[in-house]
């Protein structure tokens, strides 16, 4: 099977000790493992069209789960007895897209909140980092993920895609995948029309999900403008994608690139009849339109330190082509994804909140709370955006028992010293996370703040090339 020709490429780059980082340890974490019982706090439930804040809750958390919710502590008791006066409970947040290259960076989705990341981009070294955090080894989120990004040779190929181009080869790959352990298959943009439909197949016959780019097919010249795609985009909108990934692939494929009002909104009709769900990922080509604006400021700002040094180093040609664009194109570009996401919203689109954190400087954690700011900008009430990151994501997911604040719900739940729906800026700044049994007080996240810093690079490019030599021997 082949792989990106940018391999070899990316060998000399990270070499002769750029990325020779040294391993971070696991914090010694002050957290707390037991029964909870959390008292007088306030909570908020997404479950329904307007937010259900209810005063003075007292919550009983047993093996992980939810058992009790009542405005009456009579008869409860636990090892651990959280003060929630003054607070507001709600879900924990879900990243539904992402791209995590080490396990270091993980302390930062938890620190700011996330219990949940859907990792876009796997390899098998993801699966047994899933296992890890799932036996309470490694702290982190919850890891869901794809496999490795399937794609055809083209423009958008990259090092890290599998690339397949016949029948044969795409089923191969999606056979290798399964039998690797994954259940979710990533495509992108450049794949051939023969090698989707038979993953299409494969995966149907395997039960897999397939999400992420719509594929567009062999890039001809004059491709969109003087002739169409090769698969068009209302074609793929019967083929049942678990979710649709970013809205500027959908205004690039769906409206060919064209700011035109009147048919964004008849697309927005188009996708939401189809019912599949949308990942909007705004804040990918916003914070690129950021460096373009505001230069080498966005590239050193606050946060940047729980960025992969590793991934810095790749992307290093990705930042000195936004550092020289002008910006008002990808300003105009920006506020029509926006306007476009809106749409969807309008035309009952179900839209769930991914940042693409872990590229594109878009900062684990930090970029999925700035994405749901994106999407008030794009119309969305603050209630309507923490939607997108609770009861939608756990709707998309078919996972009943997550993002509930009642009996039998998976516990995994944020503290804040104020209310979100309220005031969005209060998700910047959570008090306890609770997640897998665990409770992760303010000082315990910032200690997961300090490992996330010192991400291993050298760890980093050994977990992608081992991976990349695993799916190129299949």
């Amino acid at each position: 099977m082949k792989h990106s020709i940018l391999l070899s490429a990316i060998g000399v780059s990270l070499a002769a000790g750029l990325l020779a980082g040294c391993v971070a340890p696991q914090p010694s974490q002050a957290t707390l493992t037991g029964d909870v019982l959390i008292r007088n706090v306030e909570t908020v439930s997404f479950d329904g069209p307007e937010p259900v804040i209810l005063k003075d809750q007292f919550i009983l958390i047993e093996d992980g789960r939810i058992t009790h919710v009542s405005d009456n502590a009579e008869g409860l008791s636990a090892a651990i007895v959280i003060d929630g006066a003054g607070q507001t409970l709600i879900p924990g947040l879900t990243d539904m897209h992402v791209h995590v290259w080490d396990e270091a960076e993980l302390g930062s989705y938890l620190a700011h909140g996330v219990t949940t990341v859907r990792n876009m981009s796997g390899m098998p070294f993801h699966l047994q980092m899933a296992e890890r955090i799932e036996s309470g080894e490694l702290a982190g989120p919850r890891l869901l993920t794809t496999g490795p990004i399937l794609n055809s040779s083209g423009p958008n190929q990259q090092i890290n895609h599998q690339i397949v181009e016949t029948a044969e080869e795409a089923r191969n790959a999606v056979r290798w995948q399964y039998e690797q352990g994954f259940r979710h298959l990533k495509l992108y943009s450049n794949l051939s029309s023969e090698a989707y439909r038979a993953i299409r197949e494969e995966a149907d016959a395997l039960g897999m999900t397939i999400t992420g780019h719509t594929p567009e097919g062999h890039r001809y010249t004059g491709v969109p403008l003087d002739r169409d795609f090769d698969i068009t985009f209302d074609s793929l909108l019967e083929d049942r994608f678990l979710t649709i990934e970013h809205t500027e692939s959908i205004v690039w494929h769906g409206l060919r690139g064209f700011h035109d009002a009147d048919a964004a909104q008849h697309l927005a009709a188009d996708i939401a009849a189809s019912g599949i769900p949308v990942t909007p990922t705004l804040l990918a080509h916003h914070n690129l339109y950021r460096v373009a604006s505001e230069g080498d400021a966005v590239l050193t700002r606050a946060g940047t330190e729980w960025l992969n040094p590793f991934v810095q180093a790749m992307e290093a040609d990705v930042h000195a082509r936004w550092l020289s664009e002008r910006p008002e194109p990808a300003l105009r570009n920006d506020l029509f994804y926006q306007q476009m996401t809106g749409y969807l919203h309008e035309a009952g689109v179900t839209l769930v909140a991914g940042s693409d954190a872990g590229i594109f400087t878009n900062i684990p954690g930090v970029s999925l709370l700035e994405e749901l700011e994106l999407l008030t900008q794009s119309g969305l009430s603050p209630y309507e955006a923490i939607q997108t990151a609770t009861v939608n994501t756990a709707r998309v997911l078919q996972e009943p028992d997550r993002a509930c604040l009642h009996d039998g719900c998976i516990a995994d739940l944020v503290l804040y010293a104020c209310n979100p729906v309220e005031d969005l800026a209060c998700i910047r700044s959570p008090h306890t996370v609770m997640t897998a049994g665990q409770v992760f007080d303010r000082a315990a996240l910032d200690t997961l703040l300090e490992t996330a810093a010192q991400t291993d690079a050298a760890r980093s490019e050994t977990n992608l090339m081992s991976g990349l030599a695993e799916q190129t021997l299949q």
